[in-house]
Parts: structure tokens; C-alpha cells; sequence
């Protein structure tokens, strides 16, 4: 049996692990959140005894985001986590009640764990970082501060509303977008050019392309701004963007330009998957693996969400979330990909390709990020 095999089957039974100590956590009456302790008397089967390992979170009903518009919020926070402070995070929102989502830690943990899987060569401990992303009642602001701090730097922030720049682009005044977009660079220019000595940046594919243009307008460039480490997201995140970035915007592959950028793949809900390292001899194909057992991803097939895929082909991404603050027994996302096979350093299922949903796609507003 292959190493690779043997780790995977390794992997497997600590998500079948993780997910009975999950569920049992999640429906035990001392330690449930009042929503999920509510929701048991709804369900065809007593979790407690039926779920078995994580194949049996298929006889979950899907998770539906609606449920998390509205209050009251505590209703999320499990009764085990009494008395810790809690956040909350908003997600959505651009028209009506945007979803909340209560957290305790796992923010943190999450982007610690993530901080392990970057090189120290181009994140170099100690250095500060900007934050170039939507900032207001979202997870991410927090989440990239708290990383910069675990690796010991101080983290510069620029303040970006990417509601107000969906409004505007719903009413056509792309000037005024651009003119918003532009206040954005701005504020994350003087940052670069003020000797904070920021070496490492989270920023979006657009945000990026505009910071490159803005830096080059004075005759200097991402690189010579000091950056050699950027993590970035978003599902502009193609093979053509990541070539056109690093061949144009960071000056070649990082043994070259200096400047190494890995894409990552998140949101609210799940947290941050990782992707395997991106490279001209694999085209520039981007790859994104779940931090299992904490959240797992699956593409399943587009009429049946109980059925993966086959290696290589195309269905919608799954999502499920196994933490002690937050459960979620499946979710269907707004995105589709293709499924990828384990390796060495993840030993699970990744999903490549990640776009907005085909029969979504046409009603997705993608904004300045």
C-alpha cells in the first residue's frame, strides 16, 4: 500500500472520529447550542445513536443559510462554551438581513493552523502585514490581524465597505466604483510607502491587479514596495489571472521575483482551505484542500448532493463544518469545481477549478474584491 494511501486511510478514520465527538458535543443537552438541541426533535433519527462516522451526516437534512439571517444570535453559541466572549461575524447582506455567524475561537484557530503551511523564506516571522480586504463586521479583518500577530507582527489595515460598492454597482455608476476602488489603493499605498516595514499582505485578485497598476504609476512595483509574501482569495482566482499575476505583477515565480502569493480558498461558514503549491508546469492550475477534520469539502453531483463525483469531474462544491462552536451537516455552496485527487501533504479530496455555480453565475455580483 502506498504511503499517500495509507495516510488517507489514516485521515479518514480521524474525520469518522472527529465527527461522532462533533455530534455528540453538538445534541448532548449540556453542551448543545439551543438551535441544533431545537432542531433534534425535527429529525427522522436520534444523532446520538445513528451518526456512526461522517458518512452518516448524509441522513442530515442540507444546512440552510437562511437559517443563520436573524437573530437571536445566541441561539448558535453551544451551551459547553458558556461564558466565553463571543463574536459575531456577518456574511452576505448586500440586500436584506445579511447571515450572522456567532464565533468564539475558531478564527484563530483556524488561521493558526494555516500559519504552519506558509514559508517562513517569503512570510518571514516578526514582519508586518497590510490587510487590503473587506474590513466592517467581517471574519476575514480579524482573522488576518490574528495571524500577522501569531507570527509575531503588527498587522495595517485599510478600511474597504464592499456592500456600499455593490450598491453602486447595482445602480451603474461604475466611475464612482473605480473612484472607491482607487480610496482603497490609496490608503493601502501610503501604508507600503510610510516604512512600516510590511513584508506580508492578504489582498484579493483584484485588489492586487490595482495596487500592482497604482505602485508602477510611481515607478515602483509590488516587490520594491517590500512585499514577499502574499496570501490572497477570492473566485477571481484563475489559472490565466494567477500566470497574467505572477508573470506581469510579481515578476516571474518566486525564485525569480521574490515575491511568493498562494491562493486560498474560504468564506464564513467553513473557514480557510489551503491549496496546493500553484506552478507553471502544472499550468497554473489552483487546487484548494479543506483543514479536515475541522471542515471537509465535496463535490457532489449537480442533481444528487448525496453522491461525489468521480477524480477529475465536475460538480458542485459540498461543504461541512466540524468544530465545537459551529456544526454544519452539509451546505451546498455557490460554487463548482472538479474534484481532485489526495496528496502527500493533504490526504483527503481537494476541488480545483472553483467558479460560481452555472446556474447561479448569471446573478452573482462580484464586487471591487
Amino acid at each position: 500500500m502506498s504511503t499517500v494511501q495509507t495516510k488517507v486511510d489514516e485521515a479518514r478514520q480521524l474525520l469518522d472520529e472527529h465527527t461522532l465527538k462533533m455530534v455528540h458535543w453538538h445534541f448532548s443537552e449540556d453542551t448543545g447550542s439551543p438551535f441544533w438541541l431545537g432542531k433534534k426533535s425535527e429529525l427522522k433519527f436520534d444523532p446520538l445513536t445513528e451518526v456512526k462516522s461522517f458518512d452518516d451526516l448524509k441522513k442530515f437534512p442540507l444546512f440552510e443559510d437562511d437559517w443563520l439571517r436573524g437573530g437571536p444570535i445566541r441561539r448558535w453559541v453551544p451551551k459547553g462554551l458558556a461564558g466565553k466572549p463571543v463574536y459575531v461575524f456577518e456574511t452576505g447582506g448586500t440586500t436584506g438581513v445579511p447571515k450572522s455567524r456567532a464565533v468564539v475561537e475558531d478564527h484563530w484557530k483556524d488561521y493558526e493552523l494555516f500559519s504552519h503551511t506558509l514559508p517562513d523564506e517569503y512570510f518571514p516571522k516578526g514582519s508586518n502585514w497590510l490587510m487590503l480586504g473587506p474590513s466592517g463586521p467581517r471574519r476575514l479583518r480579524l482573522a488576518v490581524e490574528h495571524l500577522a500577530q501569531y507570527r509575531d507582527g503588527i498587522c495595517f489595515c485599510i478600511d474597504l465597505d464592499p456592500r456600499w460598492v455593490v450598491k453602486m454597482l447595482k445602480k451603474g455608476w461604475m466611475d464612482q466604483v473605480e473612484e472607491y476602488k482607487k480610496h482603497c489603493i490609496d490608503q493601502a499605498v501610503t501604508i507600503l510607502t510610510a516604512n512600516h516595514d510590511v513584508k506580508c499582505m492578504f489582498t484579493t485578485p483584484k485588489l492586487l491587479e490595482a495596487l500592482g497598476e497604482a505602485l508602477e504609476e510611481q515607478g515602483s512595483s509590488i516587490a520594491e514596495a517590500g512585499i514577499t509574501g502574499i496570501f490572497s482569495g477570492g473566485t477571481e482566482f484563475t489559472p490565466q489571472w494567477t500566470r497574467y499575476a505572477v508573470e506581469e505583477l510579481l515578476g516571474g515565480p518566486p525564485e525569480e521575483g521574490g515575491v511568493y502569493m498562494t491562493p486560498t480558498y474560504g468564506n464564513t461558514l467553513m473557514g480557510l482551505a489551503c491549496s496546493k503549491p500553484v506552478t507553471a508546469a502544472e499550468g497554473y492550475k489552483i487546487s484548494y484542500y479543506a483543514p479536515q477534520p475541522r471542515a471537509v469539502t465535496e463535490v457532489v453531483e449537480m442533481e444528487d448532493h448525496t453522491q461525489v463525483v468521480g477524480y477529475g469531474e465536475t460538480g458542485r462544491v459540498k461543504l461541512y463544518t466540524l468544530t465545537d462552536e459551529f456544526f454544519v451537516p452539509g451546505f451546498l455552496e455557490r460554487d463548482e469545481g472538479e474534484r481532485e485527487e489526495p496528496f502527500d501533504t493533504y490526504p483527503w479530496d481537494g476541488v480545483s477549478g472553483v467558479r460560481p455555480y452555472h446556474k447561479l453565475a448569471s446573478g452573482t455580483t462580484v464586487g471591487v474584491y
